[in-house]
């Protein structure tokens, strides 16, 4: 992983700094587009996203704006991280952390969006707290974006799904966008939903409806 240009890790949960190519740390919140991209275009994260199927994705369609994918396993990052350099994707990075604690490696405005895509969806009792579309979460997210940013749930979960839109109704600051409960039963309405991650494909093998909404954060 530390061979990596793009890829960077925290491992002390009471720091910001974050750790890039050859454990060299940087400090790095409000900064990304002027420490890692060179530039200053919009920043799109995808949490939880595994083997950043969806980063490259978004990364390939979108060359005019900046891709980071988040997680906490660094094998799955470090797939997403080697196809995003073998592709010469500059404009997608990787940060290792735990979503929790998000706000501390971003700052106010500095993302635009946000795509949530087939997170694990907590089911045990008690774990609803941790699902990334719970009201902590979101506060999390309004810290980071910028007014009017749009933050997008792509899952499988009906559980998740309907959750996220009680939670989205509950959240003063939230602004339900669209939803789709089976986004295949009808033509795409986003060409973005087109990209498909690992899990996706598994679940759509076994029948499975993929659903989707989109919100605001005020």
């Amino acid at each position: 992983m530390v061979s990596f240009d793009n890829v960077y890790q925290c491992f002390d949960l009471d720091s910001k700094i974050v750790l890039g190519k050859d454990r060299t740390s940087y400090e790095i919140q409000g900064k990304w587009n002027e420490i890692h991209f060179k530039n200053d275009q919009d920043i799109t994260l995808e949490l939880a996203c595994g083997r950043g199927e969806y980063t490259n994705y978004l990364a390939e369609m979108y060359p005019e704006r900046n891709f980071l994918g988040i997680d906490i396993k660094g094998a799955r990052i470090w797939k997403g991280a080697k196809i995003a350099t073998a592709k010469g994707l500059s404009n997608a990075a990787y940060l290792r952390t735990k979503i929790e604690r998000i706000e501390h490696f971003f700052g106010e405005d500095e993302v635009s969006e946000i795509w949530i895509t087939f997170a694990d969806p907590f089911l045990k009792k008690g774990k609803s707290n941790r699902r990334l579309t719970a009201k902590s979460f979101l506060e999390r997210y309004r810290k980071i974006l910028k007014p009017g940013g749009i933050v997008h749930l792509k899952t499988d979960n009906d559980v998740l799904f309907e959750f996220s839109l009680e939670q989205i109704d509950e959240y003063p600051h939230a602004k339900l966008i669209y939803s789709n409960w089976d986004i295949y039963s009808n033509p795409l309405e986003f060409k973005e939903l087109e990209g498909k991650t690992y899990y996706e494909v598994m679940h759509l093998a076994k029948g499975i409806t993929i659903k989707y909404l989109q919100f605001t954060l005020d």
